[in-house]
């Protein structure tokens, strides 16, 4: 049974927020976790596990053959990951058919604390269109963002996931993204949270992780958390983006 998020109206919570929220919940972190996996998943990769520590992360990794552990810890790429939280990186290296294990401190996290989604989808500004079209055809509702830039010490930030969440939430509500898609990709890459992701520096992040993160609607799949043996596992949803258009919900 699904229990209604709390109106007619779509709602945009913090991580800790997400206790019994049920419907569709949707985690944004377009700086860079959900980027990098859109482009892993654009590049081949065949699933991607979402966990909450770096120690889990490697010792999943260690169970899985062949597979690749990337990520970061305060955006910098723990010792024994084998690819950063950098699009770029990811989009460069050969993930063709592998499965992948990401921990972040943002967006994984905010994955993590959905446990009462009866539809989970992780998301970013590169497959904005396409994740509004998966949340309307699931026909469960307004759905639910989780901006997972927020943290308890820092409980207004997160501006670039908010940004991108409504502007995937205009998407779902039928509505032209024309022009609000550029401002939107202006407002994220000038945003503080750009700012700090380029200063964390050569080796962590790349001089064009943001111009990645920055193409609204690069690709045309959604990307639907799974639970799986106890995991969490994300998966690329073909869709068709147009089906965003039409009558709002």
């Amino acid at each position: 049974m699904v229990v209604p998020t709390g109106g007619d109206e779509a709602r945009y919570l913090a991580r800790w927020e997400l206790a019994g929220v049920c419907g569709v919940v949707v985690a944004i972190d377009v700086l860079r976790a959900f980027t990098t996996a859109a482009y892993a998943l654009a590049g081949g990769a065949a699933s991607i596990w979402l966990v909450g520590a770096v120690e889990e992360a490697l010792s999943l990794g260690r169970a899985i053959p062949g597979s690749l552990v990337m990520g970061e810890v305060h955006g910098r790429r723990p010792p024994g990951f084998d690819l950063s939280n950098s699009p770029v990186d990811v989009s460069r290296a050969d993930v063709e058919g592998r499965i992948l294990v990401q921990r972040t401190s943002a967006g994984t996290q905010g994955v993590i604390a959905a446990t009462s989604a009866d539809r989970l989808f992780a998301a970013s500004l590169v497959c904005a269109s396409a994740t509004a079209a998966a949340v309307r055809s699931s026909m469960l509702g307004p759905p639910t963002y989780v901006i997972t830039g927020r943290f308890p010490d820092d409980p207004t930030g997160g501006e670039d996931d908010l940004l991108t969440a409504r502007l995937i939430e205009r998407a779902r509500t039928g509505q032209t993204l024309d022009a609000s898609a550029s401002a939107t990709a202006d407002a994220v890459a000038r945003s503080r949270e750009a700012a700090r992701t380029l200063a964390v520096g050569d080796g962590h992040v790349h001089p064009d992780d943001i111009a990645y993160a920055t193409v609204v609607d690069r690709f045309d799949f959604a990307m639907e958390v799974e639970r799986v043996d106890g995991g969490l596992r994300l998966v690329r949803r073909d869709t068709d983006r147009r089906s965003s258009a039409g009558t709002p919900a």
